[in-house]
């Protein structure tokens, strides 16, 4: 686990912790994740730019940005926006879309339980479906409000326990590489009382609204296993672990394909997130 102050560049890294982030970097490059965030969950981008409030002049931090579904519409907006990912094919794919758009904005490498930035840099810190990947909460909720300046917004969105991508997870956890030592579940930032606790009193005002994302993307749950197989990166990852094998192979691919029908209505799919809002004390 990451050893840090409230400093910027003042933080001390284990050798198993360079390792986490190595595959953590390793198994988002899998398979195609910027086909999920303009296929899929489009729609959040523009929903944490709202609810941000974020507009011309703001400088706005999006953090485990992937290929900018939150970055990319801030910048639209006039603001002046970096975004921060691990890992580096992310933000090329990132940097291509926004050159199509006509969008400018900074792209870096960054770890979102160590940021790169000084203390209260920014206007408003987001991230959507990203930092709830970092391994370790508390270190990642610290550097949120860190770099955001008092009276500054920070706004997330995480898929919640209970709703589908958290039962993905969990149908999936069975055939998955245990978590490494002192990790921590990424749907707990789906949970209220969880992100009040990482926040503490140096948050005002936090609202925390569960909403759907209807995803119509997908015309049964087989069409759901098979893409998130082909471009997901923790479902790549957790099918080749089991490729050996093919009695898992064919339980899994049967579970992912139960659940996505399950959850399919008149040809949406609602999945459920909370979006979080504060205001750094």
């Amino acid at each position: 686990m990451t050893a840090q102050t409230g400093t910027a560049g003042t933080t001390t890294t284990s050798a198993d912790d360079t390792a986490l982030k190595a595959a953590h970097r390793a198994l988002w490059a899998l398979g195609d994740y910027p086909a999920v965030a303009s296929e899929v969950i489009a729609a959040l981008g523009p929903r944490v730019v709202a609810a941000a409030g974020i507009g011309p002049g703001h400088r706005v931090l999006d953090v485990a940005a992937g290929s900018g579904n939150v970055a990319i519409p801030a910048a639209a907006t006039g603001a002046a926006v970096t975004a921060s990912d691990l890992t580096p094919e992310l933000l090329d794919a990132g940097r291509a879309t926004a050159r199509e758009a006509g969008v400018e904005l900074t792209w870096e490498v960054g770890d979102a339980e160590r940021l790169p930035y000084d203390d209260a840099t920014f206007d408003a810190v987001t991230s959507c479906v990203g930092v709830m990947f970092a391994s370790h909460h508390q270190p990642a909720a610290d550097e949120l409000l860190r770099v955001c300046r008092p009276g500054g917004r920070v706004a997330l969105v995480s898929w919640t326990p209970a709703g589908f991508i958290g039962q993905m997870f969990a149908t999936m956890r069975p055939y998955a590489a245990p978590p490494p030592p002192g990790a921590q579940p990424p749907p707990l930032w789906g949970d209220e009382d969880h992100v009040r606790g990482l926040f503490g009193d140096r948050v005002t005002g936090l609202e925390a609204v569960r909403e759907e994302l209807p995803v119509d993307r997908f015309a049964d749950g087989a069409e759901f296993r098979d893409f998130f197989k082909a471009y997901y990166g923790p479902t790549i990852a957790t099918y080749r672990r089991i490729a050996d094998d093919p009695d898992q192979v064919a339980a899994l691919d049967t579970a992912l394909a139960e659940l996505g029908d399950r959850h399919l209505e008149d040809g949406v799919m609602p999945w459920e997130y909370l979006l979080v809002t504060a205001t750094r004390r």
